[in-house]
């Protein structure tokens, strides 16, 4: 076999053409040596929906559509990946600064849509199936959570702690309100249930059915609904309400601009002035926190737990003080106090 041999000028212009090629094209060349990117790790989840939907392992950009997962959110430290809410966002105060994305029920998709995120949160009760669907149409993953008892708000919460990649902090928080309950359960034992009316609105009458999360905070108080309908926001008879004489009349304190409800008021109101509750000021104030399945709702069982039995925490310094409401209270502020009631359809949103 004979050897080619090149003539110095020829191999000097050989080499020169190589190093041209190299010059002209260096990514490509080095992007045939690269790996190609690796997939961002995903995974399976049923949500309280009873859908599989597929997520990131850890999300990073987070949209909530519901009050009480936002303070969840903010419950187990990851707010810093919560990037949109809703109008009724308003726990804690840095929520107010979130990007908002409407209601709850009919949210802006557009606006979520622009935030990029990789979940969307929203609650069964809530939020609506249309939105659902809407969010699946344009590719956004969302997760469903449902809870209707107090136990079922712990158990979620440690949920969305482990959708989340916290669930250290969610088994830390969980724990927490577990002991809080079983602590305030002990206190309560040799104190006989009180029985209450929760009211949500006095113009018409609409108290909270035997199936809800409030229900059941009730009871965890210790104190037993007069209320036995099924369905979950009953219009309630106030004749009927007379003829069962609850002991006291619950409500939430509101920070909403709703109309004032004065409860000295009920004093000179034909009917209200026929309870018992009413004539011997018998009114429990308690934060609003009752309204949402959220953590903090524990705060708000004790607080109640403390107005409905004062004797069961005598001369403890570690008591709850009672939801103070946005007027001025009467002499009693225990049990007389001025409120901002939200409608039915604003108390719901604000969930």
């Amino acid at each position: 076999m004979r050897s080619v041999l090149f003539h110095p000028v020829c191999r000097a212009g050989l080499l020169a053409a190589v190093f041209t090629v190299v010059a002209v094209f260096p990514l490509s060349a080095q992007s045939s040596l690269q790996p190609p990117p690796v997939p961002e790790a995903m995974h399976d989840v049923m949500d309280e929906f009873g859908r599989t939907v597929r997520l990131p392992l850890v999300p990073t950009r987070i949209v909530s559509l519901a009050p009480s997962l936002t303070e969840t959110i903010y419950a187990l430290g990851v707010q810093d990946r919560l990037v949109g809410d809703t109008d009724f966002c308003d726990y804690p105060a840095d929520a107010l600064r979130k990007t908002k994305v409407g209601g709850a029920i009919n949210p802006n998709l557009e606006e979520i849509a622009a935030l990029h995120p990789d979940l969307v949160l929203i609650t069964k009760e809530l939020n609506r199936m249309e939105t659902v669907r809407a969010l699946d149409t344009l590719g956004i993953p969302s997760y469903a959570t449902d809870a209707h008892t107090v136990d079922d708000i712990i158990t979620t919460t440690q949920k969305l702690a482990d959708l989340l990649g916290v669930p250290e902090a969610g088994k830390s928080l969980t724990a927490d309100l577990r002991q809080r309950l079983a602590a305030l359960h002990t206190s309560l034992q040799s104190s006989p249930p009180t029985r209450v009316l929760f009211v949500v609105w006095t113009d018409p009458l609409i108290s909270v059915g035997k199936g809800t999360f409030i229900a059941d905070a009730i009871r965890q108080a210790d104190g037993v609904s007069i209320v036995e309908s099924a369905q979950d926001w009953p219009q309630i008879n106030l004749e009927e309400v007379v003829r069962l004489q609850p002991d006291y009349l619950v409500f939430a304190a509101s920070h909403s601009e709703g109309g004032t409800r004065d409860f000295d008021s009920l004093v000179n109101r034909p009917g209200w002035r026929i309870l018992d509750a009413v004539r011997n000021r018998h009114f429990a104030v308690i934060s609003d926190a009752v309204n949402r399945p959220a953590p903090r709702i524990v705060s708000s069982i004790e607080e109640l737990a403390h107005q409905l039995h004062p004797a069961a925490f005598p001369e403890n310094p570690a008591a709850p003080t009672p939801a103070k409401p946005s007027t001025t209270p009467a002499s009693n502020p225990a049990h007389t106090a001025s409120s901002m009631l939200t409608s039915p359809q604003e108390t719901a949103c604000a969930r």
